[in-house]
């Protein structure tokens, strides 16, 4: 069962103990009794109405009136999305054995919920290192599950990769963070061109045709996530090279 997502459209009333809301389901199925999540806080479902009629559930692209049970309906505003939660969320050892080895969960997440989740976390100053380590180690999963779900080019998948990465890098240092060089392999590994050529396409950019121009901006999206690497790799090295050629070429990208 897929995390249901439901979209704000209007607050029609609310208190301090809830609020009456339109909404629109994007994504699973919404039930009475599910736990939405708002940040931190938490909303219940309390009822559903469609047509003037109460109902038990809706499904994604449907439109529905719902009562929601929790001070901060008050705060929703048009175009919020609400991701529901099992009531007291799942746990990082749920979705570490998850996965690892594919159990079932109550509610299975969404892997782009799910990368949304853990870069959250992993981003949590007030949570110990281990466990934003730990985390960290969840987002680059559903990373890779997005990339297969959505289908993403290497290069989309790559940047995706590396911003997880890059951060865990800057953050928590070589060891820890990741291997510094091996991150930088890899990313030189997705670019098909190199700096001499990506700077003589870039001169002419406006010619190109519009799929070229795309390539050139996803190549220019992948260039910051070097950075994190950049301080730790040797200067007079073939990496060290690399990253300082593409990050003078970066500019004059699309």
């Amino acid at each position: 069962m897929s995390i249901a997502e439901l979209q704000v459209y209007s607050v029609e009333e609310a208190d301090v103990t809830g609020g009456v809301c339109v909404v629109r389901c994007v994504g699973g199925v919404a039930r009475t009794g599910q736990v939405y999540a708002v940040g931190e806080l938490r909303l219940g479902l309390r009822g559903i109405e469609r047509y003037g009629s109460p109902v038990g559930s809706f499904g994604a692209g449907h439109i529905a009136k719902v009562r929601l049970a929790g001070p901060v309906a008050a705060l929703l505003t048009r175009g919020q999305v609400l991701t529901s939660v099992p009531p007291d969320g799942h746990a990082l050892e749920d979705l570490e054995a998850w996965l690892a080895t594919g159990p079932p969960l109550l509610d299975e997440p969404r892997p782009r919920t799910l990368r949304v989740l853990a870069a959250a976390r992993m981003q949590d100053d007030r949570l110990p290192e281990g466990i934003r380590l730990r985390w960290g180690g969840v987002a680059l999963a559903a990373t890779h599950r997005c990339a297969r779900a959505e289908e993403a080019p290497d290069l989309v998948r790559g940047a995706e990769l590396a911003s997880v990465r890059g951060y865990l890098l800057r953050t928590f240092g070589p060891g820890r963070g990741g291997d510094p060089a091996a991150l930088c392999r890899e990313l030189l590994a997705l670019i098909d061109l190199t700096p001499e050529q990506a700077a003589a396409q870039a001169a002419v950019w406006r010619e190109l045709p519009p799929p070229h121009i795309l390539h050139l901006r996803r190549i220019k999206s992948l260039i910051p996530w070097m950075a994190p690497a950049r301080p730790h790799l040797p200067d007079d090295g073939p990496l060290a090279e690399a990253a300082d050629a593409w990050a003078a070429v970066r500019p004059r990208l699309p």
